[in-house]
């Protein structure tokens, strides 16, 4: 059966899943990459009753651009969410008010717990990577609200199983903003995956009694390459930073390096609609997770992390 059809008849929880895992298990990471997600998520479903439920959901927002909903609100971790100076969606007055509530219970604190988590949190988490550990496998990098978990609870708020006036103000529309964001950030990565260090540089295991400094999933750890007659920009970047942006350009306009913003939509444009194509005509090959969708997460996680025999797992690839 194909997929659209499918889709038809899926419950919304599950269409909006699979949606977005088949794309992301190809594509995903910083803004570009995330919209290209959400317009390919969009032109699968167009046509079917689950796209009027997410269009009704987000009050006409397209997922394209509801992709980047949970990271814009960030612009708002430093002076709050009434900064009229930030990202707002006040043509959308009851999301505008959800995102409030939302960021309100899950503030950015220095003071953040399993009680009060950080919205930070749901994008990733830090499962050590020196040892080819699975998820499951220990404790260091992992949380109740890391993006392994904040996943499933979104499945469960989406099947009514847990009441959207919960403690994390994950509404039915909060639940698909964030997975249309964080189904993308689980398949990049450094959004998984970490290094840790002693205080000599050199790569520890801490879920063997080691203590040391984590790489925040590459944030902490920098590139950087003079300028050359060939590539005429110093470069500097956080390796995330590199990986999430440069690759992305990489892979849709053929070159890493940012495009000057008067040429970039003449750019972009072209470029961005051939991916956006391609990806809907043409499905990946073994995209498919098998089980109940609240394991997915885990599953994702496991597949995107080097597995014991050095190697990567053919959906990562």
């Amino acid at each position: 059966m194909c997929v659209i059809r499918r889709l038809i008849r899926a419950p919304l929880q599950l269409a909006v899943l699979v949606l977005f895992a088949f794309i992301s298990s190809s594509l995903a990471y910083g803004p570009l990459g995330h919209e290209i997600v959400g317009a390919i998520a969009d032109r699968k479903l167009a046509g079917t009753l689950t796209a009027e439920k997410i269009k009704t959901l987000l009050d006409g927002i397209p997922p394209e651009r509801a992709s980047l909903i949970a990271n814009d609100i960030k612009s708002w971790d430093k002076n709050g969410p009434d900064d009229r100076r930030r990202i707002h969606f006040l043509a959308h007055p009851e999301i505008e008010q959800q995102l409030h509530d939302f960021w309100k219970a899950n503030p950015p604190s220095p003071d953040a717990s399993d009680t009060t988590p950080s919205h930070h949190w749901m994008h990733y988490t830090d499962v050590p990577v020196l040892d080819a550990e699975e998820y499951g496998d220990g404790r260091t990098g992992r949380g109740n609200w890391d993006v392994v978990h904040t996943i499933p609870y979104c499945i469960g708020v989406l099947r009514g199983e847990i009441a959207e006036d919960n403690p994390r103000k994950i509404t039915r529309t909060m639940a698909v903003i964030l997975l249309a964001h964080c189904v993308g950030d689980i398949h990049q990565p450094l959004h998984v995956g970490a290094e840790y260090f002693n205080e000599a540089g050199e790569p520890i295991d801490c879920d063997r009694g080691a203590t040391g400094l984590g790489g925040e999933g590459g944030n902490s750890l920098s590139l950087g390459q003079n300028a050359t007659a060939e590539r005429t920009r110093h470069y500097y970047h956080s390796f995330h930073a590199y990986w999430g942006l440069d690759a992305v350009r990489n892979l849709t306009i053929g070159t890493p390096d940012e495009v000057p913003k008067a040429e970039r939509e003449s750019v972009y444009a072209p470029a961005k609609e051939k991916l956006i194509a391609d990806f809907v005509a043409n499905e990946p090959k073994i995209w498919r997770t098998s089980g109940d969708p609240k394991t997915w997460a885990e599953q994702w996680a496991n597949e995107i992390l080097p597995d014991r025999a050095g190697g990567t797992h053919p959906r990562a690839i």
